[in-house]
C-alpha cells in the first residue's frame, strides 16, 4: 500500500499543474487579441477587455457579436457575455470555503475565479494545495492572458489566423489532463462521455461557451438522481475541514 503524499508534495504538484495550465491557456490569448482587433476594437480596448472581463468564453462571445453587428450590436454582445459569465458565480460558491474568510481575500479572488483556477484547485486533495492551485493558476493566467492579448492585438496581421497554430486546443488538452484521473467508475465515465457528446452536437448551433453550460446539466441530473452510482461504493472523501469551516 503506497503512502499518502506529503502536504508539501501536494502543494508543489498543485503549483506545477497551475503553471502548466496557465501557460497553455495564456497562449490562446494571442488568438483573442488578434480576433478582437479584426472585429473592430482598438488595441487599448482589447487590452482593457481582457484586464477587466477576464473570462475567455465571454470575451470571445463579445467580440464575435460586435464583429458581426458592429457598435449597434453592443447590447447583445454584453448580454451574451453576461450569460456566459453566470457560470463563474457557481464557481465562486464552490470556491468560497477554499478561499477562506476575509473581505479583501475574497474580493481579490473574485477576479481569478474562472474555469481553470477552479478545475486545478478542485483536482487537489490537500486543503492548502487546493488554495495554492487556485491562486497560482488564477494569477498565472491573468498575467499571461493579458500579455498574450497585447501581443495578439499588436501582431495580429503578422501572425495570421492563430487557430492554425493549434492554440485553441491547448486549454482543452490541459483540462483533459486534469479530468482524466477522475474518470473512475461507471458514473464518472458515463457523465464524461455524455457531456462530451452533447457539447459536440450543440457546438455548431450555439454561441461559444453555451454548449459547455448545457453539457454541465448532464452532471447535475446524473448526480441528483445518482444514476449508475447506487451499486458503486463511494470513494472516501479526503480530509477537507476548510471546505466546511474556511481556512484559518
Amino acid at each position: 500500500m503506497s503512502a499518502a503524499p506529503e502536504p508539501a508534495d501536494e502543494q508543489r504538484r498543485a503549483t506545477r499543474q497551475g503553471l502548466a495550465v496557465a501557460l497553455a491557456t495564456s497562449a490562446y490569448g494571442v488568438s483573442f487579441g488578434a480576433l478582437a482587433v479584426a472585429s473592430g476594437l482598438d488595441v487599448w480596448q482589447t487590452c482593457v477587455l481582457s484586464a477587466l472581463m477576464f473570462t475567455g468564453g465571454s470575451q470571445f462571445a463579445f467580440v464575435g457579436v460586435v464583429g458581426a453587428g458592429g457598435v449597434a450590436a453592443a447590447p447583445a454582445a454584453i448580454a451574451s457575455s453576461a450569460l456566459l459569465g453566470v457560470r463563474n458565480a457557481a464557481y465562486a460558491m464552490r470556491m468560497s470555503p477554499v478561499i477562506g474568510p476575509g473581505f479583501w481575500r475574497r474580493a481579490g479572488a473574485a477576479q481569478f475565479t474562472i474555469d481553470e483556477s477552479t478545475a486545478v484547485s478542485l483536482a487537489q486533495t490537500d486543503p492548502r494545495a487546493r488554495t495554492r492551485g487556485f491562486w497560482v493558476t488564477g494569477i498565472g493566467i491573468y498575467i499571461g492572458w493579458n500579455i498574450s492579448t497585447l501581443l495578439g492585438a499588436l501582431l495580429g496581421d503578422v501572425l495570421g489566423d492563430p487557430r492554425q497554430y493549434g492554440l485553441d486546443a491547448a486549454a482543452a488538452a490541459a483540462f483533459l489532463a486534469l479530468l482524466w484521473p477522475r474518470l473512475r467508475g461507471r458514473q464518472a465515465l458515463a457523465v464524461g462521455a455524455a457531456a462530451a457528446v452533447l457539447a459536440a452536437v450543440l457546438t455548431p448551433g450555439l454561441m461559444p461557451g453555451l454548449p459547455v453550460i448545457v453539457a454541465a446539466a448532464v452532471a447535475v441530473v446524473v448526480g441528483w438522481f445518482n444514476w449508475l452510482g447506487r451499486s458503486e461504493r463511494p470513494a472516501p472523501e479526503p480530509p477537507d475541514v476548510p471546505e466546511r469551516e474556511g481556512l484559518p
